[in-house]
């Protein structure tokens, strides 16, 4: 069977790491671990069950930190997972499958199932949100800050949603609103650098379709209460978005200080 490196970005997972290396374990003959410099336990942890740990800053840049993975892997195959990632026992079954036919001509997307509060989203747009995910070494790169794109030269295969990631996207709401203000203020930036402007209509048409789009037409009411907040929070989501490209370079002054 060929040989294969599970690739992971940590910073500060203490509280998780251990349940997404456990995951890998038994198919992975090399787990490696890129911390951003954790302060917390996330080194140690990874260490105690076997992961080889390799400290790099991220400064922002998961494309990059992802490509120096990719670089370090020590075997033909590789398996990228996130931190808030695992790999359910049907999933490691077929990817032991396919590193037993090791055919380097393909590259896999995998299926994710994300949960929040305990509930799995399977509806508004949330399932099955294929991911490319194992795919051999040999001429594979990634390119991109934020929304990384895994770059290769091989025939892309998507595998049966029924052998899925699990994905805890967030751990609450604090962090949920986290995500919110840095992801809407990045695609902001990636609608200006396109030489996209935003007006009033923007603010006020592309919430109300978005939030249309997935209560209604991809079936968020289906997810119940979590699936209402979650689009009406979408609302908000896209709002967000236009407003900070309609502000986009802007300097809000203080009137006070306005030097005549």
């Amino acid at each position: 069977m060929a040989k294969l490196s599970v690739l992971i970005l940590a910073k500060n997972e203490e509280k998780f790491i251990g349940a997404c290396i456990e995951s890998v374990k038994n198919f992975a003959d090399e787990i490696l671990v890129i911390d951003d410099y954790s302060t917390d336990k996330t080194a140690e942890i990874c260490k105690k069950l076997g992961a080889r740990v390799i400290q790099r800053a991220l400064n922002g840049d998961w494309g990059t930190q992802q490509d120096f993975s990719v670089k370090q892997a020590t075997h033909d195959w590789i398996f990228i997972l996130d931190a808030d990632e695992r790999v359910t026992p049907e999933l490691a079954e077929e990817i032991k499958k396919i590193l037993r036919g090791d055919d380097k001509n393909f590259a896999y997307r995998v299926a994710r199932l994300s949960y929040f509060w305990g509930q799995p989203l399977r509806h508004g747009g949330w399932f099955p949100d294929y991911v490319m995910r194992l795919l051999p070494k040999k001429g594979t790169h990634v390119e991109g800050v934020v929304h990384q794109k895994i770059c290769h030269e091989c025939k892309e295969i998507f595998l049966p949603k029924s052998k899925y990631l699990v994905h805890y996207p967030y751990r609450d709401w604090e962090h949920y609103f986290g995500k919110f203000n840095v992801y809407t203020t990045l695609a902001a930036k990636k609608l200006f650098d396109a030489g996209k402007r935003a007006n009033i209509f923007d603010v006020i048409a592309h919430p109300f379709w978005a939030a249309f789009r997935m209560y209604i037409l991809r079936g968020g009411f289906l997810d119940g209460r979590i699936g209402f907040i979650l689009s009406f929070f979408h609302y908000f989501y896209t709002m967000a978005k236009y407003v900070k490209l309609w502000y986009y370079g802007k300097e809000n002054k203080h009137v006070t200080e306005i030097r005549k």
